[in-house]
């Protein structure tokens, strides 16, 4: 492959060089180039292409294939759906290279060389923008459009599936609310599984230590009940990488190849996720999200159930786990009591209400 390569490579080169000479004699640029004979750009072309053979062919031949290895790495890890609107993107910017290229075609070598820079860079700009935009054009509204008989045939044979695939990850799994979170349908798309995802599930039921072993059979249990009693597609799938890598990094790797989130709730993932340029569902977040609103001077009844840090606070809760302080209740632990919400913080881990006890009546 690399000797053919070389040749290949030399081959353009001689016919550049042969080109080239072929324009000086047909310009009469050089007036002692006038009188030579045809032949000549020939000869000349021959004794640089061995020229270029054998000292620089090499070096540029491993360059290309190097370039080569890793174009074919990008286009092996895009989706159908990125590729094809990467072709048709590319498609689409050559074609306007060359409809504005028809105005240069009077001006000679000059005119060519104009549109073959033209169509490199239409061309990589509209890979480039259809790669940004693939996410906001509906295909399956413009498939609609041009053949709808077909699709309103196929969709009475089989269930489509919207939205991004969603990958799971261990954290989230064992964690269960992700059941109920499915069984509400606000999640759409096929729900992934990854291989080394279910390893370490049986990793960790397999574990000495009780805490351990329970959380990974409670994990394997809810993958079963999401299987057995939703109504969404799950699939368990492999991911082979050449490297061994730890199950965080191969994870977002998967995801990004497969153009899918990730669900999980786990703060340190999220964030590597963000910087790496791949979409999270926070299930930590979305709660945080769906809790009531409460402003200062809103009244509210509350259950005191221990002392705070200060020693006049007392702690209670909310039905949806947010903390309460209350400024006065250590001496109420137990007691239902009216309070007024005084300020609202919230931190990273979620919302805190401070309130003050109603003075009786």
């Amino acid at each position: 492959m690399k000797r053919l390569m070389k040749i290949i490579v030399t081959l353009i080169a001689m016919a550049a060089v042969y080109g080239l000479m072929h324009i000086f004699l047909a310009s009469d640029m050089f007036s002692w180039m006038a009188n030579m004979p045809s032949y000549v750009s020939i000869v000349v072309a021959i004794f640089i292409g061995l020229i270029f053979y054998f000292i620089i062919s090499s070096s540029v031949t491993k360059m290309i294939l190097a370039r080569l290895a890793q174009l074919e790495e990008i286009l092996s890890h895009m989706n159908v759906k990125e590729l094809m609107f990467s072709v048709f993107g590319c498609l689409i910017g050559l074609i306007i290279a060359n409809l504005i290229g028809l105005a240069f075609s009077g001006f000679g070598a000059t005119g060519t060389f104009i549109v073959v820079l033209l169509n490199i860079f239409l061309g990589i700009l509209g890979i480039r923008v259809a790669s940004r935009k693939k996410d906001e054009i509906n295909v399956k509204g413009m498939m609609k459009a041009v053949l709808p008989q077909v699709l309103h045939s196929s969709e009475k044979e089989r269930n489509v599936i919207y939205g991004r695939p969603k990958i799971l990850d261990t954290s989230v799994i064992i964690d269960g609310r992700i059941m109920d979170l499915l069984q509400t349908g606000f999640i759409e798309g096929k729900i992934i599984i990854p291989d080394f995802i279910l390893q370490e599930l049986r990793h960790i039921a397999d574990s000495a230590d009780a805490l351990k072993r329970n959380r990974g059979r409670r994990g394997l249990d809810i993958l079963n009940e999401i299987q057995k009693q939703l109504a969404v597609s799950v699939e368990i799938m492999e991911f082979p990488m050449k490297q061994q890598t730890e199950v965080d990094a191969k994870l977002l790797k998967m995801a990004e190849s497969l153009d899918a989130f990730v669900v999980t709730n786990d703060f340190n993932l999220n964030k590597v996720a963000e910087f790496q340029g791949v979409r999270v569902l926070n299930i930590n977040e979305l709660a945080n999200a769906i809790k009531p609103v409460v402003l200062p001077g809103e009244e509210m009844e509350v259950t005191i159930i221990k002392a705070g840090k200060e020693s006049s606070q007392g702690i209670a809760y909310l039905n949806d786990g947010t903390m309460i302080v209350v400024e006065g209740g250590n001496r109420y632990i137990g007691d239902t009591k009216k309070v007024v919400v005084t300020s609202v913080l919230q931190t990273a881990a979620g919302r805190m209400i401070f309130t003050k006890m109603i003075a009786a009546a």
